[in-house]
């Protein structure tokens, strides 16, 4: 329970539905929602739409999403891949011979087909009760109407907006500016797509005067993309991947995205006493950071496309976490995972609904990059992706980057389970940051005793790039204990991530939690 001499925020209980997200308004919208006779798939669509208008930066109707989701806390979690193909004509070795050692993230090379309208039409007709036209009528009056600009989204859009190019600074600045706190943003480009797409489906969108806007904006750009490559893309329903942790099952969703990733951090961390560390303080910050290296090290390895990833139950094993494990010293900093885990291996928004039935959906949406690819196209101004910088160069790797293949994903939904029931959807943004927020958020719940806000609120640090990201939520002597370790500590330019879940407590009351390091809430009714 939160001591109230300090500020913080309460759980939001409710008992016929509840929906926790980044942006209130969206949090209010899938409430409506539900409120007007949709389930908790309905809701979350309209809430994740809405917050392609709430917050441009961070996704839109241009980018990806993966979806778990179960009908009743006992039903199987089912789980829906809309993350887009790279396009047919594209190969690592065309950059490789221009003298690419990376795939250029804000060129066109790096947009791969957006799947999220599609994995929005499939959920809706697969386990949906509205419709399109119901729930996408909330974005499109926003679109329409504008949203004011909320303070977490000012600050993001001014750090990202150097991303943004041609038609992007004309849809995405205001009189040429970044807009401030409190303006309005309108998108009545997108309100019209959304309004083609909520009469006549998912076609509107990848054929048609709309896909021949986006393609045009990226041949432009120099990108191989082709009206196929548009009127092809599929969501592809899959099955979800689980694991333990202090006897809680954790479900995530299978790659091209790294939920195993948080999985295989887990199982490392389960070869400590995490619990009898303090929970802020320096060794478990410090082992979390060494298992987060190791771990990410072993997802830039093996983690790709699922039809081509061949080492998905290596990842999973808990011999290798074990083995990966031992190589920690609980007493100094690795400087390379890559050479010491030889001899083992030889910006985003996240939504979730439960409904009065116990419908349960967890739906993570993204755009990648702060603005994505910052190409848009001319006509609507649809902003578009560009996850096709998660592919690698290197050639045969898994994730090497090939006509039709899907990237490696940086975003995860989770849920989780005990004694085989649904008792709380939830996600982390943040970027490369999800596998390590998901173990993190676990461990708090699990190793520590937090409720879902407590476990959202605590201080975060995230090792990455040869730096120890530390938030200045924890203490001075923990940050230089840190550094002693040989860890480089530097506070990062924005708080780490954003995190939302809800728990569907014994008495069948609903606690959900929302990130104040967003400007998002939890709503119930």
């Amino acid at each position: 329970m939160r001591d109230f001499h300090f500020p913080g925020r309460s759980p939001v209980l409710a008992t016929n539905g509840m929906c926790a997200t980044s942006h209130p308004l969206a949090a209010k919208t899938a409430i409506d929602i539900l409120q007007s006779g949709g389930n908790a798939i309905d809701a979350a669509i309209a809430g994740a739409v809405l917050l392609g208008i709430c917050e441009p930066q961070m996704t839109g109707i241009g980018g990806d999403c993966f979806v778990l989701w179960s009908e009743t806390p006992d039903s199987p979690v089912k789980a829906v891949n809309g993350s887009g193909r790279a396009p047919a004509a594209l190969d690592a070795a065309m950059l490789r011979a221009e003298g690419h050692a990376k795939v250029p993230p804000l060129s066109a090379h790096a947009v791969s087909m957006p799947g999220a309208v599609d994995a929005f039409c499939y959920l809706s007709d697969a386990a949906g009760r509205l419709g399109l036209a119901d729930i996408l009528a909330p974005a499109i009056h926003y679109a329409d109407a504008g949203v004011p600009v909320a303070a977490r989204v000012a600050s993001d859009w001014a750090q990202d907006a150097p991303a943004l190019q041609g038609h992007g600074r004309d849809h995405y600045l205001i009189n040429g500016k970044v807009p401030s706190g409190g303006e309005l943003f309108r998108a009545p480009g997108q309100a019209e797509v959304l309004r083609r797409f909520a009469k006549h489906g998912r076609d509107a969108f990848y054929t048609g005067e709309i896909a021949e806007d986006m393609l045009a904006a990226l041949n432009a750009e120099g990108g191989l993309h082709t009206a196929d490559d548009f009127a092809n893309v599929a969501a592809t329903p899959t099955d979800p991947i689980s694991g333990y942790y202090n006897g809680l099952e954790v479900v995530e969703h299978p790659p091209n995205g790294h939920g195993v990733t948080a999985h295989l951090l887990m199982n490392i961390l389960a070869q400590f006493d995490i619990a009898a560390m303090d929970p802020f303080g320096t060794e478990r910050t410090h082992i979390e950071a060494e298992a987060t290296k190791l771990a990410y090290d072993t997802r830039n390895r093996f983690l790709g496309d699922a039809g081509h990833m061949t080492r998905l139950d290596y990842m999973l094993s808990m011999d290798t976490a074990k083995s990966l494990a031992a190589l920690i010293d609980p007493k100094k900093a690795m400087q390379s995972a890559t050479k010491l885990s030889e001899t083992v291996h030889k910006d985003t928004i996240y939504i979730t609904v439960i409904d009065r039935d116990g419908m349960s959906v967890s739906l993570i949406y993204s755009i990648f990059n702060g603005f994505g690819s910052g190409i848009a196209s001319e006509k609507f101004g649809i902003l578009l992706q560009n996850r096709g910088a998660g592919f690698t160069l290197e050639e045969g790797h898994a994730n090497e980057l090939k006509g039709g293949k899907r990237p490696m994903h940086t975003i995860i939904p989770g849920m989780l389970r005990k004694d085989g029931k649904v008792i709380m959807p939830f996600g982390v943004m943040g970027g490369a940051y999800q596998p390590n927020g998901h173990a993190r958020f676990v461990s708090n719940l699990t190793d520590f005793g937090m409720d879902p806000q407590t476990a959202i609120d605590g201080p975060r640090a995230f090792a990455i790039e040869d730096e120890m990201r530390v938030e200045h939520s924890y203490s001075q002597k923990v940050r230089q204990e840190l550094s002693d370790l040989g860890h480089n500590v530097v506070e990062p330019a924005t708080a780490i991530g954003g995190a939302q879940a809800i728990l569907i407590r014994n008495d069948g009351v609903l606690e959900g939690g929302s990130d104040p390091r967003k400007d998002g809430c939890a709503l119930g009714y």
